[in-house]
């Protein structure tokens, strides 16, 4: 049997303090940086799939050095936060990041999210526009699905491991005791990520009951693309037209979602829209690209903080 990790794994150390914050009925792990004061913006970032918050440790040290506030947050389900038996739907997730937002003594914050982080960033955009400065999202299309839906976002190799998390127990499983994770990466990168990198995502999937709400959520993602009340609720909520600063960033070797027409619903849905493809990149921006990925992070978030 593999063996499980502790919660502690996720809490790597370096330039950034580790803090606790209530938010929606739960407890949030957050990787802190930059300013004390809740004068600075506030930057709030959001890892996809099979990751933590480690993902942005690039930017966070370069977006606190810039002046900025910096939450690398773990998501409802992921390494440090809590583990509930629901809320891994999007329009729950919005409603933990919002509350995050507040419990750090702040009324909005610029939110930065990659994977399925940047489609919860794109919904706070539509469903809690009150806490949201500006979006970014980075491999990760705009949710409204009008011009491009789900099934054609997606490369075949996605769509395959989607269908499997439709399954009971059994993506679970594979995630904890499998080489899965590991393979997921290297589909969805251009090269390689380091292997230090890999096994220790690999570990802090093995934290009790992350592995179920990783599937969880790769579950509710093709669910509300049928359909389905709620799948017809979250849909109606983000066709709603942006006013504020947004930005797209897609890699374009990207093998996991498909670079053409990635921007199609972001465009129509946002008056103030910037979309940029990094060359010789896949899936995993911050990490794959990290300076590329700061420098235009960087470029664009004084539109979002004025």
């Amino acid at each position: 049997m593999t063996p499980t990790a502790d919660y502690s794994a996720a809490l790597v150390e370096g330039p950034w303090r580790h803090e606790f914050v209530p938010a929606n009925g739960a407890r949030f792990h957050v990787a802190l940086a930059g300013p004390e004061r809740t004068a600075a913006p506030l930057v709030v970032l959001l890892h996809g799939f099979g990751q933590f918050w480690w993902t942005w440790r690039h930017q966070v040290t370069a977006l606190a050095d810039a002046g900025y506030r910096v939450a690398a947050m773990d998501l409802r389900g992921a390494a440090a936060s809590d583990k509930p038996p629901q809320g891994y739907d999007t329009p729950t997730r919005t409603r933990d990041v919002a509350g995050v937002v507040r419990s750090l003594g702040h009324e909005r914050a610029v939110v930065v999210g990659h994977g399925f982080g940047g489609t919860a960033a794109w919904a706070m955009a539509a469903m809690q526009p009150a806490a949201t400065a500006g979006v970014a999202a980075f491999s990760s299309p705009h949710p409204a699905r009008v011009h491009m839906p789900l099934m054609h976002q997606l490369t075949p190799q996605a769509m395959r491991l989607m269908a499997l998390a439709q399954l009971p127990t059994l993506p679970e499983k594979r995630l904890r005791d499998t080489d899965l994770l590991e393979r997921v990466f290297a589909l969805g990168a251009a090269r390689p990520l380091p292997a230090e990198a890999v096994e220790l995502y690999r570990t802090v999937m093995r934290i009790p009951f992350a592995a179920h709400t990783a599937a969880e959520a790769l579950r509710w993602t093709l669910r509300s693309s049928t359909p389905r009340p709620d799948g017809l609720r979250f849909t109606s909520a983000v066709r709603r037209v942006l006013e504020l600063p947004t930005l797209q960033l897609h890699g374009e070797l990207d093998g996991l979602v498909r670079r053409d027409r990635a921007d199609a619903d972001g465009a129509a849905f946002s008056r103030d829209f910037r979309f940029e493809v990094l060359d010789d990149v896949g899936h995993f921006l911050p990490e794959e690209a990290p300076e590329q990925t700061t420098a235009i992070l960087l470029d664009w978030l004084p539109r979002a903080t004025r």
